[in-house]
């Protein structure tokens, strides 16, 4: 009786350890591509939820691991010297703003409503992308009109608003924003990581003091995703992303599937 009890304990041990692993490995696969482009909190949401979370203690919980690898970009990004500091800092602003009013909103809601949310903006979001609007973005020597700052700011309070309420997928929007003001991609993805680093802090925050953030599971997820930033922000430099960016919308579309039938 000791032999099968001990026995059943190793097997629920081992169990719990694979799924461990796995979202270590997704963590730092994830961390690899928000950093790139974006869209990683696509894979790790559902992921989470398929764990067992509460989608909203899901939505909750990666946030944990966006701002570690958030904070791995930026610094790596402003030591390449691509960090528009001035254009970030401003419009961190408004997005701090919109973060915390769509973080609040996403505490408040049901965890069936918020997976239902989050299965749509999958899609949408992914479809976006397939038009590649990141790609037209020129140069980074540029000087901004009275014009493009207004619109600037605007468009970073509604990106602060959608990433505090699901935040999966926001880098795509904010290098999506990014196509009036002439950035090139590279400088982009550092401004991108810089403010998503900022309202992070503010989001997180309404998260936790909630109880929707589970720091174990999160604090895994953190470390897969911090390897992937150092190897994110290397290759953004070097390479660019349209090479993932085919894989990464194969993934969203299934685990959207999946979060909407079964």
């Amino acid at each position: 009786m000791v032999i099968f009890y001990n026995e059943i304990i190793l097997f629920f041990w081992y169990d719990a350890l694979m799924f461990e692993l796995l979202l270590f490995i997704i963590g730092i696969f994830s961390g690899f591509v928000n950093i790139l482009a974006g869209g990683g909190s696509f894979l790790t949401i559902p992921i989470l939820i398929f764990l067992g979370l509460p989608p909203t203690v899901a939505n909750g919980t990666n946030r944990l691991g966006i701002l570690l690898q958030s904070l791995v970009g930026a610094v790596k990004f402003k030591q390449y010297g691509v960090f528009p500091a001035k254009f970030a800092l401003l419009v961190s602003i408004p997005a701090i703003i919109g973060s915390i009013i769509g973080s609040y909103l996403a505490t408040i809601i049901s965890d069936d409503v918020f997976k239902n949310y989050l299965a749509f903006f999958m899609v949408f979001i992914t479809l976006i992308t397939l038009l590649n609007p990141v790609g037209k973005l020129r140069q980074n020597d540029i000087k901004l009109s009275k014009g493009k700052w207004i619109f600037s700011f605007v468009a970073f309070f509604f990106v602060g608003i959608y990433g505090g309420f699901i935040q999966a997928g926001v880098g795509f929007l904010i290098l999506a924003a990014m196509i009036v003001t002439g950035y090139d991609l590279v400088a982009g993805n550092a401004v991108k990581t810089f403010v998503i680093l900022i309202f992070t802090v503010f989001a997180l925050a309404i998260f936790i003091f909630q109880g929707k953030v589970d720091l174990y599971l999160g604090a895994i997820l953190a470390a897969g995703n911090v390897i992937g930033a150092f190897a994110g922000t290397k290759v953004t430099v070097l390479k660019g992303n349209n090479f993932v960016r085919w894989f990464v919308v194969a993934c969203v579309l299934v685990f959207a599937v999946k979060l909407v039938f079964f």
